[in-house]
């Protein structure tokens, strides 16, 4: 028979077993790896609607640990079932197993190395009398209800093992395990990410939800065609990568450990249990999960419980209020408060600018619009330990540094935020303040908010709401969110309530044609994210109740910190404290008139804001945000 000919007949009764062993019973198909007749490379596909484990055997000395390390990083490693020295079998798992022979392939391992390949444990029996055996959940048992929701599984249908990849992600150590965490990909067309993550998101035991969804730099992943365990999966064209957690990632685990001896599951090659996979049932609405794009380079997709986005949504309604009747209804973007606070709740560090210097008559020019924004988004990023500072212009160094030293002894800071200044010097000066050396690659900020910030009109001059223009006064603070548009991973914010604030130019067209002056005072300046209020203040207080909402989300901060370690709820009365409220708020107004800075409307050196008194106005527009806040 010629070679082609041979070729065709064993992919013809290979895939003539596969379409069988999707149906076959698990203590079926145990019965038949266990005599080594079996000729698949992996089980994913098979046994559809039963759950698969990956497999590790370690010494019983180190049981006690490898337990406690799989409860501190649940996402990757789900234990199902954890057995007695010695015991070759799992009754909650299956009935007549022997977890010597009932994989397809196994691994050894030696101080670390992989020492070979067996189809068979029996010749270690001796060993294993000393040893403990763990199984861990497997994303092969979810891949089912992926197909049943409508999404194509690429590696089924392409015929091979998913792709694990190592990534820059650590796990939470446990004494000597310690490694970074395994991820799986499926690409999942985009129209479905959501469907992909509600089909998933319950089955914990089969490791979840996503972990991650778009560019795999993101996660240290360099290259996808080269996975570091299993086989490259095509993406079509439209999709997504998708990433979940990754049993494989107690291999990692072990490794780094350098036991004497150690055996797991061949990657892909998983022990099928008699168990059937859970439906999906969420136990109220409010937990179903939503899926947002938060940024087109790298492209990213966060997630967030439907919960938490209503009451951020809810939030921007509060805000929006046109309470000087300019006509900024006409310039909302709906749910950009939400897709913000998602991209700065991703953030690592965080530059707030602000300082709008109306008042060219007077010393110090500045309104009080902003800076009380501006330092309730300070103060709940110090809360959640992001690194945040501020830049202003230099000629209000001094004035803002009074007001954060002050800030601090009020508690509305816990320490100084740092202060700086921008000149543009040269081309590539705003390149060189936002990265280290000016290379685009090591930005020193990955989220820029501006915050009742004068923004530069199409002229290149900057206006207040009177057309007067106060370019004099004002520093091209404007060139670090121009220079952040090339800058991949940067995301900006712009907070206005008039449209001449710098974030504004993505609504230009609405500002011109609805707001006075607007043809003129328009600002150029485009953000990513645009928030519209009905004063700056109370988008900044907004924007700090958002970042709360979400850092108490269960389902969000589960992707945030990509299902390893523990729940940070722990914290939320620390977030909490570092909300605005009208008593800090009334103090630090306060503190803003003792130093001559005005209200914008009026340049009445009162009790208010942009003309509004703070009593029964501002001071309760701060109760409603933390009312909806804390429902």
């Amino acid at each position: 028979m010629a070679s082609s000919e041979l070729k065709r007949n064993l992919e013809a009764e290979e895939m003539f077993l596969t379409e069988g062993l999707k149906s076959l019973l698990p203590h079926a198909l145990r019965r038949i790896i266990r005599c080594n007749r079996l000729n698949i490379r992996n089980t994913s596909g098979i046994a559809e609607g039963y759950k698969q484990a990956n497999v590790l055997i370690l010494h019983k000395s180190l049981a006690d640990d490898f337990e406690k390390f799989c409860h501190a990083n649940e996402g990757p490693l789900p234990l199902l079932y954890r057995s007695k020295p010695g015991d070759w079998k799992c009754p909650s798992l299956s009935s007549d197993s022997d977890i010597r022979t009932d994989c397809l392939q196994y691994r050894v391992y030696e101080h670390g190395a992989c020492t070979g390949s067996l189809k068979s444990l029996k010749e270690y029996s001796e060993q294993l009398k000393n040893m403990v055996t763990f199984y861990l959940g497997c994303s092969f048992s979810f891949e089912k209800a992926v197909q049943n929701a409508g999404i194509p599984v690429r590696n089924v249908e392409q015929k091979c093992n998913v792709s694990m990849y190592k990534t820059a992600v650590p796990c939470y150590s446990v004494s000597a395990f310690c490694c970074n965490l395994v991820v799986t990909m499926r690409p999942i067309p985009e129209s479905k990410l959501e469907a992909a993550v509600l089909a998933t998101c319950e089955l914990k035991e089969a490791h979840g939800a996503p972990i991650h969804m778009g560019d795999p730099g993101l996660l240290g992943i360099q290259n996808l065609s080269k996975p570091d365990y299993g086989n490259p999966v095509h993406l079509h064209p439209g999709d997504i990568p998708v990433f979940w957690a990754c049993g494989v990632t107690g291999v990692e685990a072990i490794i780094n450990c350098k036991t004497p001896l150690a055996f797991t599951h061949s990657p892909g090659c998983m022990f099928i249990t008699d168990l059937k996979n859970d439906n999906v049932t969420f136990r109220s609405s409010r937990e179903v999960p939503q899926v947002h794009c938060i940024s087109q380079d790298p492209l990213h997709y966060s997630i967030v419980s439907a919960e938490a986005a209503q009451k951020i949504k809810t939030l921007e309604t509060l805000i929006g209020i046109d309470p000087g009747d300019r006509g900024i209804i006409h310039l909302h973007c709906p749910e950009e408060l939400l897709k913000a606070c998602l991209s700065i709740s991703h953030a690592q560090s965080v530059l707030i600018t602000t300082g709008f210097p109306t008042h060219f008559t007077y010393e110090p020019p500045e309104e009080n619009d902003g800076p009380p924004g501006a330092l309730a988004i300070a103060a709940i990023l110090q809360a959640l330990q992001k690194e945040v500072a501020i830049v202003t212009d230099q000629r209000a160094m001094n004035l803002n540094r009074k007001i954060i030293e002050e800030a601090v002894q009020l508690g509305i800071l816990k320490r100084p935020v740092p202060l700086l200044s921008y000149q543009s010097k040269s081309a590539d000066s705003a390149l060189m303040f936002l990265c280290e050396n000016g290379n685009p690659r090591r930005p020193r900020f990955d989220h820029l908010i501006a915050i009742e910030r004068a923004g530069m009109a199409a002229d290149g001059n900057y206006y207040n709401a009177r057309k007067v223009n106060i370019k004099h006064l004002v520093d091209p603070i404007d060139e670090l969110f121009l220079a952040a548009q090339t800058l991949p991973g940067v995301t900006t914010t712009g907070v206005g309530d008039g449209g001449n604030e710098l974030g504004m130019g993505k609504i230009k067209d609405a500002v011109k044609k609805h707001i006075k002056n607007g043809d003129v005072i328009a600002c150029d300046v485009a953000a990513d994210f645009t928030i519209v209020a009905g004063v700056s203040n109370w988008g900044g207080y907004a924007i700090a109740c958002a970042l709360y909402i979400l850092s108490t989300c269960e389902v969000h901060d589960r992707y945030l910190r990509k299902a390893v370690g523990f729940p940070r709820l722990s914290n939320k009365m620390v977030w909490l404290s570092a909300l605005p409220s009208v008593t800090k708020e009334e103090k630090l107004l306060k503190t803003l008139v003792q130093h001559g800075v005005r209200s914008g409307k009026t340049a009445s050196l009162e009790m208010e804001v942009d003309g509004l008194p703070f009593y029964n106005t501002h001071s309760l527009m701060i109760e409603k945000l933390r009312e909806t806040t804390q429902k």
